[in-house]
């Protein structure tokens, strides 16, 4: 390599380390922010120094031992509801996707091309059409109602996942339905061991959207004893006697159950990577 071609080399991994350390400080100080505010004393997030002098955990105690809000309560709905919504999503989705994978029917492309279009348009679009629709079934107000909005509209990403199961190849299909397995046994069997790092990633994405939702779960829910966090943390920071601090803790803490959920399924995820290349 000539030393021209070795000088712009180095510029050009110059440059992108410059960027990485760039997006790094972008990312990183909201995060750095945002933490230090939920120990600072008082009430207010503004101060002329980023670490704070006396450093403090009452706003994490506030949140929970207050009697104006109910951080705790709030804190259980949204995991339930997103517990929930990750599970009967997971499910719709794996298995809409293996049917339109490995199942040709009647209608199956119509139904496709159906699915694709309908995930074009935003989600907000239908919200007068699913209130009316809870309305007459007498569900507003109800963490029931949520997860049936959320896992109903689960299977319309289900693209990714029969992506990912045309890849499998049909032999390992073939020689099991030689031996007698059924489209039961395949599918528990065959096709969802091969499939860990995709149903984690649609776990990972189905809990995460209902964990953070707020704009359709405030047009559902009205009581306090039925909000969810993002509801609740809205309602905190418009209150007349608005806590910023505390409601810093509170953000802190809603990103808790994320960044857990990654680093425990991140290890099911090399796993599943791994035994789908050894068994394919």
């Amino acid at each position: 390599m000539s030393t021209g071609a070795k000088k712009k080399s180095r510029i050009r991994l110059a440059f992108s380390y410059l960027m990485l350390i760039v997006i790094t400080i972008c990312v990183l100080y909201p995060t750095i922010w945002i933490v230090m505010s939920s120990i600072r004393p008082g009430t207010s997030i503004y101060s002329d120094s980023l670490i704070p002098s006396k450093p403090t955990f009452e706003h994490y105690i506030s949140l929970f031992t207050s009697k104006e809000y109910q951080y705790g309560l709030w804190y259980w709905n949204t995991l339930k509801i997103a517990f929930c919504n990750m599970v009967f999503g997971v499910i719709l989705v794996v298995m809409t996707a293996y049917a339109l994978s490995r199942f040709r029917f009647y209608g199956r492309k119509n139904l496709m091309s159906g699915l694709l279009v309908i995930g074009m348009f935003p989600g907000f679009m239908s919200m007068i059409a699913v209130y009316l629709l809870l309305l007459q079934l007498n569900l507003l107000d109800t963490h029931l109602a949520l997860i049936l909005v959320y896992s109903a509209g689960a299977p319309l990403g289900a693209f990714v996942v029969k992506g990912f199961f045309d890849t499998i190849p049909k032999s390992l299909e073939e020689s099991a339905r030689i031996d007698g397995a059924t489209h039961w046994i395949v599918f528990r069997k065959i096709m969802l061991p091969l499939s860990k790092p995709m149903i984690t990633y649609v776990g990972l994405m189905t809990f995460a959207g209902a964990w953070g939702d707020f704009i359709f779960a405030k047009l559902i829910i009205r009581s306090k004893e039925n909000y969810t966090l993002a509801i609740g943390l809205y309602d905190m920071v418009n209150n007349a006697s608005t806590n910023f601090t505390m409601f810093a803790a509170g953000a802190v803490l809603i990103a808790v159950p994320i960044a857990l959920l990654y680093l425990y399924l991140q290890r099911f995820l090399v796993e599943g990577l791994t035994a789908g290349a050894s068994k394919g």
